[in-house]
């Protein structure tokens, strides 16, 4: 499958690296100019592809979008994502670790109204890029860490949750677009444990069923 990232930090770095090594296409959507983390990325692993964004998303089945939130809506406003499923990466973060825009809607949600013609699915936001780089957890043997997903269109998610289970994961989906916004608060909550209160990022949520 042909991915494009738009956005290469931590968290875009670590899925693309593994998705690659998956035998994926990796593209890395960017227009030129210096740019430490793409050449980061690919001085790390030579197999990722820099094109510039309009040529990758064209060539690509799945976009994702790993930027930080505020940068969305400049970054989108120009582009053709007609057709495209976008995984959604982004978390909207406000003043005190609270949610970007006041829980009166998720970041997907404002994504989608930006992309109408494209087909957007929350997922990789409730965890640290500590576990996108490695997701195993082998003390808990055939227990998969969750990967909660969110999205309105259920072949998009078909798609995005085979990508979620070849990277290690059990794919949980949570339902339509609207349930980002309690996953945009689960995030908020495992940073706060994570970073703030000092547990650090090795621990991730399982879902148990009987």
């Amino acid at each position: 499958m042909n991915i494009a990232f738009i956005g290469i930090g931590n968290v875009g770095f670590a899925l693309a690296n593994n998705l690659e090594k998956l035998g994926h296409q990796v593209l890395i959507a960017h227009d030129g100019g210096e740019s430490a983390s793409v050449s980061k990325a690919v001085k790390t692993n030579p197999n990722l592809i820099v094109q510039p964004v309009t040529t990758a998303i064209a060539q690509s089945d799945v976009v994702f979008l790993a930027t930080p939130f505020k940068a969305a809506e400049s970054i989108l406003a120009d582009l053709d994502l007609s057709g495209k499923i976008l995984v959604d990466c982004t978390n909207p973060v406000g003043p005190g670790m609270t949610h970007g825009l006041n829980s009166e809607q998720s970041g997907s949600e404002f994504i989608q109204k930006l992309i109408p013609d494209a087909s957007v699915v929350k997922a990789f936001t409730i965890y640290g890029f500590e576990n996108f780089i490695d997701s195993t957890y082998p003390d808990y043997s055939s227990l998969k860490p969750a990967m909660l997903i969110a999205g309105d269109d259920l072949a998009s998610k078909t798609i995005v949750g085979d990508l979620i289970t070849q990277l290690g994961w059990e794919p949980v989906d949570t339902g339509g677009l609207s349930q980002a916004l309690h996953l945009e608060h689960m995030t908020l909550l495992w940073i706060k444990m994570a970073r703030v209160q000092g547990q650090g990022p090795d621990f991730v949520w399982g879902r148990m069923t009987r």
